[in-house]
């Protein structure tokens, strides 16, 4: 199972200034059905600390920068997402940890369904016996 993809949106800019283009279903593996962005937070944040059972993500700080951590309970990855242009795509099943804002961070979450909050596991040891579970199913 893909743990994560790393995707670069085009820069679209002129003279005038930047400019990138998200659509789902094309520069992103999913329809868009949420939106949410992260403001406000620090260094000391941490943000996330879950995995999703039907939920996928795209994260891309449109200002600003920030880290996530992403693990399958056996690998675990670190991305830094310092460019607007630049995203990451976190499949269902993966556990995220977005930390170390900058304090000009905007990090801007695309996911393909609406909110459920039974969809999301919170607890890291509950995490890891169900993805013993679904490797299983695969």
């Amino acid at each position: 199972m893909e743990m994560y993809k790393l995707l670069t949106f085009k820069d679209l800019g002129d003279e005038r200034g930047k400019l990138v283009v998200i659509e789902g279903g094309q520069s992103i593996p999913f329809d868009i059905a949420r939106a949410f962005y992260i403001y406000g937070s620090d260094s000391t944040v941490v943000r996330g600390q879950h995995a999703n059972r039907n939920s996928e993500f795209v994260l891309v700080n449109v200002a600003g920068t920030s880290k996530v951590m992403i693990t399958d309970g056996t690998r675990k990855e670190v991305v830094e997402l310092n460019k607007p242009m630049e995203a990451v795509y976190i499949p269902k099943m993966i556990w995220k940890e977005m930390y170390d804002f900058s304090p000009d961070s905007v990090l801007l979450v695309l996911a393909n369904t609406h909110y459920d909050g039974s969809e999301y596991i919170r607890d890291f040891d509950e995490y890891i016996r169900e993805m013993k579970n679904f490797n299983k199913d695969e």
